[in-house]
């Protein structure tokens, strides 16, 4: 399996999705150091925001030369203002920019962005010609399969890209109005990929590498984008490669890995943007980190109480202790 995105070859051919209030610099730090994420995607960056030069959208652009290759996702309704985006994006260093058409929240939606494209084709092929022409860097849009349940529109709007010079498309398989429910139909997707001669990237319910590998065969696609799983589970990029290349399964993480794993984000995410910023962001993470572990309730409630990061971090210590492994947070297995 090879993914080359308009010459930059993703190697391993996984990728992190973009996801509101997650993919930070801090968790894309965490997804590469762990081993196996050949492309991580920024949070998506509003195309208004970057127009009407709203400060918080600064703090967005923090990627490193660490993650590289690095994919800037855009959305918005307007061509001219996603162009805008697009480009202040690849001034800004993005390797590669997305335009997002798929996003069914509704604060998206009601922008005429995001998947209010699958219902206006005719708008979305305005949208890419502009993006296209406002920026050199490879250019590749994520979609679902469309709005309505058996109103399937992913064909035309993945030839429409492919027309319109974009690189490569990703495709969630659901439609939008089922948000995460039901099963993602990797059977559509096929018919997607087999549609157009770009690569085809496959996205939804890909939690383990049995599943990733099932993915592949059914889609047939160049590569496989990684969402909700990969939530206080950095390693699943590497046990999914491992097993794609040799059949090998990796263990997935002890209690104390993923405790250290916690610990270690946090301290950089507090180091990103201050204790009180990170203490609020890093709850919602925490949660992922501790699932299946002996006691996690308890350890959930009291993590919802703490109301410092100090505070916080000691709660993990902790229970790191509890568990009778190495307190330490330093190697580059439990990721540093």
């Amino acid at each position: 399996m090879d993914l080359v995105i308009g010459g930059i070859r993703i190697d391993p051919p996984l990728v992190l999705a973009p996801m509101a209030g997650v993919t930070n610099h801090a968790f894309r730090i965490m997804c590469k150091r762990a081993g196996g994420c050949g492309l991580v995607c920024t949070e998506m960056f509003s195309a208004y925001a970057i127009k009407f030069r709203d400060p918080g959208t600064k703090t967005m652009i923090d990627w490193t030369d660490e993650e590289r290759p690095v994919c800037a996702q855009v959305f918005g309704g307007d061509p001219e203002t996603v162009a805008i985006g697009a480009k202040a994006l690849e001034d800004a260093g993005a390797d590669i920019v997305d335009i997002n058409m798929g996003c069914p929240v509704p604060k998206v939606v009601r922008s005429g962005s995001g998947a209010a494209l699958l219902k206006d084709l005719p708008r979305a092929k305005d949208i890419l010609v502009a993006a296209r022409e406002a920026v050199s860097v490879p250019l590749t849009v994520k979609m679902r399969l469309g709005w309505k349940v058996g109103e399937m529109v992913a064909v035309d709007l993945a030839q429409i890209a492919e027309e319109c010079g974009v690189n490569a498309v990703t495709v969630h398989g659901r439609f939008a109005v089922q948000t995460y429910s039901d099963r993602a139909d990797w059977g559509a997707i096929a018919v997607v990929r087999k549609s157009v001669g770009i690569p085809v990237i496959a996205n939804g319910d890909i939690g383990t590498p049995e599943d990733a590998v099932k993915a592949l065969e059914i889609t047939g696609c160049s590569g496989l984008m990684i969402g909700r799983a990969a939530r206080g589970d950095p390693w699943i990029f590497q046990r999914i490669s491992r097993y794609m290349t040799t059949g090998e399964k990796l263990p997935e993480p002890t209690p104390a890995e993923r405790l250290r794993a916690a610990i270690a984000h946090a301290e950089l995410l507090c180091r990103i943007h201050g204790e009180r910023r990170a203490a609020k962001e890093m709850r919602g993470h925490l949660i992922h980190y501790i699932k299946g572990i002996s006691g996690a309730a308890a350890l959930r409630n009291r993590i919802m109480t703490t109301e410092s990061m100090e505070e916080l971090l000691q709660v993990l210590r902790d229970a790191l202790a509890r568990t009778g492994e190495s307190t330490a947070v330093h190697t580059s297995a439990d990721i540093e």
